[in-house]
């Protein structure tokens, strides 16, 4: 069995409430169509947090960023290529306050989303349980950025 992992954040930006970021990938190939997080492959040597930092901007164009003291992980079974892989996802929680997305050509639309929005979007089990957490994390205080 193959194993994937890769690392990226629950992007949130806070005004009058929290609107989380949500990305869309049309299905393709081997893809179903899904709204998820920005994330990515954790390359050889590359360091966790530098692979989130590198996919956010691929992925959103984003770049000032303020992380929170929040790690999670989700993980999965799923078939590439006729054999099963093992995926694990660590997500972060950054802050984003004036920054405009810009998405890459891996995404097709991207939407800001309340917390009811995104879990109505989001469609497996995992990413609505790490979702839920980052929910509850910011809820309880918005004072432990790293």
């Amino acid at each position: 069995m193959g194993k994937e992992i890769s690392a990226g954040a629950i992007i949130f930006r806070k005004n009058d409430r929290i609107k989380y970021l949500l990305l869309f990938r049309e299905g393709s190939g081997r893809y179903k169509p899904l709204w998820g997080f920005a994330r990515g492959k954790i390359e050889e040597n590359e360091e966790e947090m530098s692979t989130v930092k590198r996919e956010i901007e691929e992925e959103t164009g984003l770049k000032k960023l303020k992380y929170l003291k929040f790690r999670e992980k989700i993980s999965w079974f799923f078939r590439k290529d006729g054999e099963t892989m093992f995926k694990e996802s660590i997500f972060y929680l950054a802050e984003n306050k004036d920054e405009e997305v810009k998405i890459s050509d891996e995404h097709d639309d991207f939407k800001w989303c309340s917390f009811k929005e995104a879990m109505d979007l989001l469609k497996f089990k995992n990413a609505k349980e790490v979702l839920t957490k980052a929910d509850e994390f910011l809820k309880g205080s918005l004072t432990n950025f790293i």
